[in-house]
This record gives C-alpha cells, sequence and structure tokens, in this order.
C-alpha cells in the first residue's frame, strides 16, 4: 500500500488540477486543494481533499495556504504547481493584459509555491515539488509565444530548483501535450481561438497526466522522476 502523503494541489477546481486531487485522493493520499472558484472547490472537498480559497498571484495567500496544511496535518510531502492560463494570441494583437496574466500565473505563480513550500520541505528533510508546465515548454507555435515563454519559464526554474536543492527533496516537471480542459475558452483573440480548434482535435484525458504525477510522486525516495512528456500520440 502507498504510504500517505500531503499534497498541495493547486489549479485544482478543473482539468489536470481536478483530475490529480481526485485521483491522488483515491489512491489515499490526503490533498489540499486551491483555487479561486470557491463553488467549485466546495464540489471537490471529501474526506481525502481539503479545499481553501488560493490565488496563486498573491505570495502571502500562497504562503498561509501551505502554513495551513502544515498547522493541519502535521507537514507536507509535495506540491503539484498545476494553476495556469493560455489567452493565446499573435504577437501583433498586441494583447498586453493579457500577456501579464500569462506572467504572473504561469510564473509568479509557480515562484509563490516554490517559495510557500520550500521552508517546510528544507525544515523536514524532505518533498517534493512538481511543476506541471507544457508541451510549449519544448515548442513554439504561432499565438503562442508569451504562453510558451512562460512554460519555459516554469521548465527553466524547476530545472534549476532541482540542480540546487539536496536530494531529499525531489523535483518533478511533467509537461503535457493536448489535453481535453477549460484553457483554450480564455482565448480571446479570433485568429488564436481558431487555430487552437484544429490543434486541438485530438486531445487525451486529464487523468493521463494525473497518472503521470501519480507515478512520481509514488516511486521510491531515492528515485527522482525528474521529467515527463505526456502526450496524444497523434500530436507532432
Amino acid at each position: 500500500m502507498t504510504e500517505q502523503k500531503i499534497v498541495l494541489v493547486t489549479g485544482a477546481t478543473s482539468g489536470i488540477g481536478a483530475a490529480v486531487a481526485t485521483r491522488l485522493a483515491a489512491h489515499g493520499h490526503q490533498v489540499v486543494a486551491g483555487a479561486r472558484r470557491a463553488d467549485r472547490l466546495a464540489a471537490l472537498a471529501d474526506a481525502f481533499i481539503d479545499v481553501r480559497t488560493l490565488d496563486v498571484t498573491d505570495r502571502a495567500e500562497f504562503a498561509s495556504f501551505a502554513d495551513w496544511a502544515v498547522s493541519t496535518h502535521g507537514r507536507i510531502d509535495a506540491i503539484v504547481n498545476n494553476a495556469g492560463v493560455m489567452p493565446l494570441s499573435r504577437m501583433d494583437a498586441l494583447l498586453v493584459d493579457e500577456w501579464d496574466a500569462m506572467i504572473d500565473v504561469n510564473v509568479r505563480g509557480l515562484l509563490h509555491g516554490i517559495a510557500a513550500a520550500l521552508p517546510h520541505f528544507q525544515r523536514q528533510g524532505t518533498g517534493h515539488f512538481v511543476t506541471v508546465a507544457s508541451i510549449g515548454a519544448h515548442q513554439v507555435v504561432p499565438t503562442g509565444a508569451v504562453y510558451c515563454a512562460t512554460k519555459y519559464a516554469a521548465w527553466a526554474i524547476t530545472e534549476g530548483l532541482r540542480q540546487e536543492l539536496d536530494p531529499g527533496i525531489r523535483v518533478t516537471t511533467i509537461s503535457p501535450g493536448v489535453v481535453e480542459s477549460e484553457l483554450a475558452e480564455s482565448i480571446t483573440d479570433p485568429a488564436a481561438a481558431e487555430a487552437m480548434r484544429t490543434y486541438r482535435a485530438d486531445s487525451i484525458p486529464p487523468d493521463a497526466i494525473a497518472r503521470a504525477v501519480s507515478y512520481a510522486l509514488d516511486e521510491s525516495p531515492e528515485v527522482d522522476v525528474n521529467e515527463v512528456i505526456v502526450r496524444p500520440a497523434r500530436q507532432r
């Protein structure tokens, strides 16, 4: 039987985050799920899933989220930094506010998660960071320049973290390809929205990513699963 872990999951109310939270809870882990939408969080709560509202762009709120988990459960064993946004557009559309939103959530949100969990992991001498990046960390597509930049930053930050930390703290980057989710619904640029309809014709369910996260977390302590790319077999 897998030893129970206390796992923080961000962006937990839809898509990959919800799949990760429910899969880990089904495997007996205690999940502390955070997201902005309180109504959806309430629907997610059960005996193995505690819920708290969380805006990952708020550093103090993220620190409070992690501290609450420790005060409630005595420790945290892992954090899955999953929260992300993807309002794609061509650069010449100049949707600067949307660029800023991607930087705030996809990069600053990740950094805030690291800052919130790292002191606890270092005090314990153990822990596991899981970053949900994207295939966009490895390739750039038209309309995806800023999004891909944020996901490359997420990959780079996570890899740098892995190199710097004591081996007792494990670090994993999961890079999903096209996954069934609400991400594309935030696209306001008509050209990008049309391109996404074709690009997302082949997709995989979010539980495929949840299985990858579960695999990395459940490996024995001396095994560090550093990088996993999971995408539709037809995606090229």
